[in-house]
């Protein structure tokens, strides 16, 4: 069959491509590898798996790369049908015959079955979905057009592969595909589904199909490959436990209680994520099964939720029982790219609405142990994973009804602790005077002049002692040496200035580790001039301190591209004017997740000298924008 000479323009054929890519053949290929080989290949993919992963627009990114696939398919179970969204390839329609419309056939075909007939070939034979006595459910056909390819980003797309060797596959160049909305209507609750994509005379898909499925608002599974045919089995009393057969087609986040519990300089914190759904069950929170939940009635839940954990699950530090100092609570929403805060008001769903709340308990160093002790199960949770995260990283784990203690061990050896330190660097408009050395000249050109007149003593006496007074001149001309600062010098040159705000910022960002405003004074105090004081921090506060989803101040691990131009000096002080841009690499977990940002600053600053240190004097941040993260 041929397509219209639009069609051909917009939608031309090719034959399809055969996906043979499965769990047997990476179990092959690692077969053959020698001890040494699998060695490599599984640290390089760890090392993939650490640094390739884009840190400031996801806490979490599909590993499988089923995203890009040419062709896409997206499931809805329903309470009466299954809607699914189709983008096919525009070189794989040949599989989708039965989809394509009259009016693109470059002949009319009068033996061409009606648009309900293919719709039957379609369901019986092209794509099929199936109940667990046989039924094979009728598609009805609701949209169907081109359109071109929505953008799935993969930050694996083009790397290679460390099992294969081959590149992983890049979504297709040619965006064009034929987008088809297809509903399957059922009666009843089918106890279980199966998904039968087209496949070859080995039941293997004969495309090459990327796809997601959802529950109702559930999403059963993260981006996988539709190979061959998939079985889920529903839950229809609650969606969230609805699950693929296949172990290989399952969701990242697919607990529904969790808890964190980070142990970081001047703070630990325990955070934990609970559907309002097993909440319920522990206090009333005034929901009914299938409700939505309104932004009035969130506002409140969220109370409720933070008085019911600050309550609960006991926490000691150093064995000495501890109560929250401060609590938050976010609504979360379960997407492609990890744990989201849910931001913007809208209603929820009352059976996958998740809430994460975060107990904050401060402390002045880093403690030698943390512990938790676990209150809260149900029939259907009886095994809780955990996640307990140090600065060296994060440890997980597991605790049910026989183990409910989270422990958290200090085992780090080299670590030290963050403080504030006054910044007393050279700017290089000082005279270094060696007071030592000068003295003992003039002692020598005394001698030397009694060499020749000599008095009190001979001759050659005063010239050994000429001699020595020299020679101690020159032992002693980088000791006993006094800073003068130079009157006739102008500001610091580029490099010692560059130093100077370097130093400031990086003291000004560990001073923000400090949870307590009292503690956060006293800090910026070292670095910050008391005239302005006031000002200058709410400056910091408003610009510098980078505010993260979840609420809190980012952690500020490095400062990059640091550049300072325009440096000026100030009239009647000891300091300099300059205008400085730089990049802070800043990162906050919640929730086992990592939030990285990459903020870009260009302020105006003041830095004096004051009692022989380097002191912020004087700050207006000009821009502050957040920069694109690199895509590996």
């Amino acid at each position: 069959m041929q397509l219209a000479q639009k069609a051909n323009d917009l939608l031309p054929y090719a034959r399809p491509m055969v996906f043979r890519a499965g769990l047997r053949d990476y179990a092959a290929e690692w077969g053959k590898m020698s001890i040494l080989r699998r060695t490599a290949v599984a640290a390089l993919a760890l090392f993939i798996a650490g640094v390739c992963v884009n840190p400031g627009s996801a806490d979490w990114i599909n590993l499988t790369g089923a995203e890009t696939a040419p062709n896409i398919a997206e499931i809805t179970i329903l309470d009466d049908r299954v809607r699914l969204v189709l983008e096919i390839y525009v070189r794989d329609l040949e599989s989708f015959e039965a989809l394509l419309p009259d009016d693109w056939l470059s002949k009319p075909d009068a033996k061409r079955p009606s648009l309900a007939d293919r719709m039957k070939i379609f369901s019986d034979g092209t794509f099929q979905i199936v109940t667990e006595d046989g039924t094979r459910l009728q598609a009805e056909a609701k949209r169907i057009e081109a359109r071109s390819r929505k953008d799935r980003f993969s930050p694996y797309a083009g790397m290679i592969n460390p099992f294969t060797r081959r590149a992983v596959r890049q979504a297709p160049a040619d965006k064009r595909v034929l987008y088809a909305e297809l509903e399957y209507p059922f009666e009843g609750k089918p106890e279980a589904l199966t998904f039968i994509p087209p496949t070859d005379a080995n039941g293997v898909a004969a495309v090459t199909i990327g796809f997601i499925a959802y529950h109702k608002a559930v999403p059963i599974i993260d981006f996988r490959y539709l190979s061959a045919q998939a079985k889920v089995s529903l839950d229809w009393y609650d969606p969230w436990y609805t699950k693929f057969d296949s172990p290989g087609l399952k969701r990242h986040h697919k607990n529904a209680l969790m808890s964190f519990l980070y142990v970081e300089p001047r703070e630990v914190r325990h955070e934990v994520l609970v559907r309002a759904r097993d909440l319920q069950e522990w206090t009333d929170l005034g929901l009914k099964a299938g409700a939505m939940i309104g932004p009035d009635e969130q506002r409140s839940l969220k109370a409720r939720a933070r008085a019911f954990f600050e309550t609960h699950n006991p926490l000691r530090i150093d064995g000495k029982p501890f109560k929250p100092a401060a609590s938050r609570a976010e609504f979360l929403t379960i997407s492609l790219r990890g744990l989201q805060v849910i931001e913007e008001a809208r209603p929820l769903d009352y059976s996958t609405a998740v809430i994460g709340i975060i107990l904050s308990y401060p402390v002045k160093h880093l403690p030698d142990n943390v512990t938790v002790d676990w209150e809260l199960f149900n029939p259907r949770i009886d095994r809780i994973p955990t996640t307990a995260t140090d600065p060296a990283g994060p440890l997980k784990g597991y605790i049910d009804k026989q183990d409910r203690r989270i422990t958290w061990q200090n085992y780090l050896r080299k670590y030290v602790e963050p403080t504030v330190t006054p910044v007393a660097l050279d700017d290089g408009r000082s005279l270094g005077i060696p007071v030592a050395s000068l003295i003992l000249l003039l002692g020598a050109l005394i001698a030397a002049a009694l060499v020749i007149r000599p008095r009190y003593a001979p001759r050659y006496a005063w010239a050994g002692g000429s001699l020595v007074c020299i020679a101690g001149a020159v032992l002693f001309l980088r000791m006993a040496v006094v800073e003068v600062r130079n009157p006739f010098a102008g500001p610091p040159a580029e490099p010692a200035a560059a130093r100077i705000v370097t130093a400031i910022l990086d003291n000004v960002h560990t001073a923000y580790l400090e949870r307590n405003e009292g503690e956060l004074a006293r800090a910026l105090e070292i670095v910050v001039a008391e005239k302005g004081y006031a000002d200058i921090k709410t400056e910091l506060g408003r610009a510098l301190a980078i505010k993260v989803a979840g609420g809190g101040i980012a952690r500020v691990n490095a400062i990059d591209g640091l550049a300072v131009k325009d440096i000026g000096a100030i009239n009647g002080r000891a300091g300099f004017r300059t205008v400085a841009e730089w990049t802070a690499l800043a990162s906050a977990g919640h929730w086992g997740h990592a939030h990285r940002r990459r903020i870009r600053f260009r302020a105006l600053m003041e830095l004096e000298e004051i009692d022989g240190a380097w002191k912020l004097a004087g700050l207006t941040v000009l821009d502050a924008r957040q920069e694109a993260q690199a895509r590996p």
